[in-house]
């Protein structure tokens, strides 16, 4: 064990003295060669009785894990002694929880093909392969495109999911072995075995059972995990009987010379605290540690995702957690969300990390249940300047980062792109019952390409339940494209109440800039929106009581049209508005003239005026100093601080 101990630190009462910094160095050369013997080496000094302020220095290097790394209150720190596991100045430690693909021979066709030890014993079984550095593709039919459910797809009360297909595009051979079907519904899908196939009815019967939520005509679906889907270069195929991986190399690769991985692990850390007992784990921060290459599962009758792909669990996991922080940390190649702090977990923080190339989405705080104990509850955690991208490769309806049943959270400064789903979602209550979520404040994130065209029903904000104390604000977000109907800038879907949305620019959607569900008494003021591609603002439901006010607003647009959904009823307020479409001729409010509009109380204050961008077609919308919205009190929004801080 190599151990720095500085000078102990005197003051005026010797009883009080301070334990000095130790320093423990992990190295692939040892002699502590990982986390967990850094760990042991720390339990060792706690209770030989030597106490301070830790640090572990990780040297760079690849480390391939056999077992997460485990910590419990045991292993806490405290603000005058914190235990830190960090990289050692200028270099990279990574973290695998994979292990090396070897002894290749090749076959017919370009194939490649390993006997992978474990698998056919049934010790080892993996769902994803890493070649180059580069994650290889699941084989998968087809290619390109998708496939179509004939007609709607099936109600719960049909029983299991009993597919329609098209054609021969689901084949016999296929029914009891491991081939999936991969489904899109509206706003989730479903990954389920093929139990059999009827060829003369085209009736694929699945797994596991369908939901009644998310149900769509005509969806799209893939098969995979096939042999004969090995049909195309990246591709890959693991027979679990023979133990045999199959791989079909991209250009440029020379397989037995390449580093090939598939992950051995589904988690790398897991913090086990026990909230209701009181037992926390505290104050330690993991800094510049990259993990790589961890798993995702499946369960025999599949899975029919409810929503935001929140049952995937996280190569990160705590519970029981205060006071700890991941900085300048990286999460990529895995099969899961990237961390979760869950049930019990306070005042963390997630800082600088970079997360992409995931199964599933970037970071969760809290659970869908409500907790009674405070001390189970989630609450004040930090989100903040952090870049998670492309995510959702196996969980297509992953979120950014996804906040359930916490409040009094920070979601600011980070940089959210490239996924299929929402960006950021906060809450997890369907209308106006009781609901955890409330005082959380998302600020200055920028959130772009959400969607892709995969999913439907999603926004790049998206709300559900009564939040009060909730602020929306300083957000740059566009690019919001769903499959179907739904891509929404900021969404307050149902319940979705008492919060504040100011001061965010949204661009380029396809449904509309804003839309609320139904909900009550949210603001929504100086705002930006511009360029939807349908309608740029939308209300669905009328109630009994105040929707929302949209006041001092910008809606610039040139195609589509203003208002969509339903604007019946009084209970809405519009006023001091700019409202300017670049296509000129008559602006029309839900089927009326605008000078009808306001003639019936509505939109009092507001006009229809070029707001006079700088720049409106390059997406520059600052406004010129004889701007008629500065006139009527509309307050420059700065753009400045969106996104990562340096």
């Amino acid at each position: 064990m190599r151990r720095t101990i500085s000078a102990f630190l005197f003051c005026p009462v010797w009883t009080a003295c301070l334990w000095a910094q130790t320093t423990l160095t992990v190295s692939p050369d040892g002699p502590l060669k990982s986390l967990t013997e850094a760990r042991d080496a720390i339990r060792a000094l706690r209770q030989s009785g030597k106490g301070g302020p830790v640090t572990v220095q990780v040297r760079g290097g690849i480390y391939f894990m056999s077992e997460p790394l485990v910590l419990t209150p045991e292993d806490s720190g405290s603000p005058q002694e914190p235990i830190v596991y960090q990289a050692y100045p200028g270099e990279r430690p990574v973290f695998s929880g994979g292990r090396r693909i070897q002894g290749w021979q090749k076959g017919e066709n370009n194939v490649w093909t390993a006997e992978v030890p474990g698998v056919k014993e049934g010790n080892w079984h993996f769902r994803q392969l890493f070649v180059r550095g580069a994650r290889a593709l699941r084989s998968r039919i087809p290619n390109n495109g998708f496939y179509r459910i004939e007609g709607p797809s099936p109600h719960p009360k049909e029983g299991r999911f009993k597919l329609k297909f098209r054609g021969e595009d689901i084949r016999k051979a296929w029914e009891g072995t491991e081939a999936e079907v991969v489904a899109l519904l509206a706003w989730a899908e479903i990954r389920m075995p093929i139990v059999s196939v009827d060829p003369a009815g085209r009736i694929a019967l699945l797994a596991g059972m369908p939901r009644p939520s998310n149900r769509e005509a005509d969806a799209r679906y893939w098969i995979e995990n096939t042999p004969e889907g090995v049909d195309s270069p990246g591709e890959w195929y693991l027979d679990r009987a023979s133990g045999i991986l199959r791989y079909r190399p991209r250009a440029g690769e020379d397989v037995p010379n390449e580093e090939v991985v598939a992950p051995a692990l589904t988690q790398v850390v897991r913090l086990e605290g026990k909230p209701e007992e009181g037992r926390l784990i505290r104050n330690i921060t993991f800094r510049g540690l990259e993990f790589r290459h961890t798993d995702w599962t499946l369960p025999k009758e599949g899975y029919a995702d409810t929503q935001a792909a929140f049952a995937a669990g996280a190569a990160f996991e705590a519970i029981g957690a205060e006071d700890i922080t991941l900085d300048r940390c990286t999460f990529t190649q895995m099969g899961s969300y990237g961390v979760w702090f869950s049930r019990g977990s306070k005042r963390n923080r997630v800082q600088r990390c970079h997360i992409y190339d995931m199964g599933a989405g970037g970071i969760k705080l809290g659970e869908t249940e409500q907790r009674q104990s405070e001390a189970d509850r989630n609450f004040e955690n930090l989100v903040t300047d952090n870049h998670v991208h492309h995510l959702g490769v196996v969980y297509p309806a992953a979120i950014g980062i996804w906040v359930a049943q916490s409040s009094r959270n920070t979601i600011s400064h980070n940089h959210i792109h490239d996924l299929y789903y929402t960006a950021i979602s906060v809450g997890w209550t369907w209308g106006y019952t009781a609901n955890q979520s409330k005082g959380n404040l998302l600020e200055f994130n920028h959130l772009h390409h959400i969607g892709k065209d995969m999913l439907s029903d999603m926004g790049a904000i998206y709300t559900l339940g009564e939040q009060p104390g909730t602020v929306i604000r300083n957000n740059l977000i566009h690019d919001v494209w769903s499959f179907t109907y739904g891509g929404w800038g900021i969404y307050p879907d149902e319940g979705s109440s008492e919060m504040l949305i100011e001061d965010n620019v949204v661009y380029r959607t396809k449904s509309a800039g804003f839309h609320q569900h139904y909900g009550r008494n949210n603001l929504v003021r100086n705002n930006v929106f511009a360029f939807g591609s349908e309608y740029q603002v939308m209300r669905t439901r009328a109630e009994p009581h105040l929707s929302f006010k949209f006041v001092n607003n910008i809606v610039y647009f040139d195609q589509g049209q203003l208002l969509g959904s339903n604007w019946t009823g009084e209970n809405f307020e519009l006023g001091r508005n700019v409202y300017f479409d670049v296509r000129g001729g008559e602006m029309r409010m839900a089927g009326k003239s605008f000078r009808e509009w306001q003639q019936g109380g509505r939109d009092l204050g507001s006009v229809v005026a070029d707001p006079l961008f700088v720049n409106a077609g390059n997406y520059d919308f600052r406004l010129r100093p004889e701007s008629p919205a500065l006139k009527m009190g509309f307050k420059p929004i700065d753009l400045s601080r969106v996104g990562p801080r340096p």
